[in-house]
């Protein structure tokens, strides 16, 4: 019995649990491989999109059409974020580049994540000033020491906002790219929350729903973020992972 399925047993995950937990996990088990892979920021053209049409449709497929078609849409530009399409519903849609992540994450400098996300409008209100905040800091050349500091900074004096109720997220998208480890990995749900503690939401807990990167925890931004995986993609198609069940 390998080490996997023995640590699956013991916690009572399901499956899918397991497998899903294991592809968000997996790359901070890989350990200086990938952080060599990504020991600094490449230049700004790889992270760029060519054409801001390719990065409209993939910003809106991370939601439903029906939330998607009526939402704004940011690209992302050398500058940082602009409005590309003016919304009418209070959704945002974009695609969120690797310095989203963790800052303990191997993959934070990795050009080649794409990560379609549409905000609903608690989240665009209290959420999405920490992507425009990061991005900004990360394009006008500060080091990621330095990018950590001042967001810390600006949390003590409470420049930043923290979660208001009801702030969450889609990530339903087919076309997104998360890590090397997981590549577009499985369509979600995510919750933003004031920090707080796994047990609040009994994430990654034996039948639970509720899933949490707890291996990935330097994220100075005042959040928490929950995940729930959902059966199926923005386009109606089924998710593959839901045949493990």
């Amino acid at each position: 019995m390998s080490t996997f399925s023995m640590r699956n047993e013991r916690s009572g995950r399901t499956p899918v649990q397991a497998a899903l937990l294991a592809s968000i996990l997996i790359a901070g088990c890989r350990g200086n491989s990938v952080s060599e892979q990504y020991p600094r920021m490449a230049a700004v053209e790889q992270y760029l999109m060519a054409e801001s049409g390719a990065e409209i449709a993939m910003a809106r497929s991370a939601a439903p059409e029906a939330i998607a078609q009526d939402a704004a849409v940011l690209v992302l530009g050398p500058d940082g974020y602009r409005t590309a399409v003016e919304g009418k519903n209070g959704f945002t849609c974009l695609v969120e580049r690797s310095w989203m992540s963790p800052f303990d994450s191997p993959e934070f400098w990795n050009p080649k994540i794409r990560g379609p996300i549409c905000y609903n409008p608690a989240a665009v209100r209290t959420v999405l000033p920490y992507t425009l905040n990061r991005t900004k800091l990360i394009l006008a050349g500060l080091s990621k020491a330095q990018v950590h500091e001042v967001i810390a900074a600006s949390v003590a004096k409470k420049e930043l906002p923290t979660p208001e109720a009801g702030a969450m997220s889609y990530m339903l998208s087919k076309m997104g790219y998360l890590s090397d480890s997981g590549g577009q990995w499985c369509p979600h749900l995510m919750f933003h929350v004031p920090k707080t503690g796994d047990a609040s939401w009994g994430a990654n807990r034996a039948g639970s729903p509720v899933l949490v990167n707890d291996e990935a925890r330097d994220i100075p931004e005042p959040e928490t973020i929950f995940m729930v995986p959902v059966a199926h993609w923005s386009d109606g198609s089924a998710a593959p992972h839901m045949a493990l069940q």
